[in-house]
């Protein structure tokens, strides 16, 4: 399965919130940091706001901030919320398919079921299990 960059900027961005609780990130400070266009970064937080993941305010001070404790946000739900409207193969979309063999294609339960596997295991990791050390930098591994 693969991620589209809005999802894996969204993650990122929540790493980075959650190695700070409670502080208020801008969405310029955060699209600096990612190397990513302020405008692709606040439709990605206004995504994140809309599902109840973070909560955002406007003026001095303002910013975005988690809306619950990183230990309580479920890598799947983000997933889920990030990757909404993106199929895993063009079968899976609402609506008609133009595959020809969908009548009697036996890949497309094995597919859901890994699909199911892998947001099975994104809902056992909560956002405090990855959360980036509060400077930013990796910590030093003894040689």
């Amino acid at each position: 399965m693969r991620l589209t960059s809005f999802t894996d900027y969204g993650l990122r961005a929540l790493m980075r919130m959650a190695s700070r609780p409670g502080a208020a990130f801008s969405t310029a400070d955060l699209a600096a940091e990612f190397g990513l266009s302020r405008h692709h970064l606040a439709k990605i937080m206004q995504r994140l706001a809309n599902g109840g993941i973070v909560a955002t305010r406007r003026g001095g001070g303002g910013g975005a901030v988690l809306a619950r404790p990183p230990g309580e946000i479920r890598l799947g739900e983000v997933v889920r919320l990030l990757e909404e409207g993106q199929a895993l193969v063009e079968c899976f979309a609402p609506g008609n398919s133009a595959c020809t063999i969908a009548g009697c294609c036996r890949l497309k339960a094995r597919l859901r079921t890994a699909e199911a596997a892998f947001f099975a295991e994104l809902d056992r990791t909560t956002l405090a299990d990855i959360t980036l050390p509060a400077s930013g930098r990796l910590p030093a591994f003894p040689a």
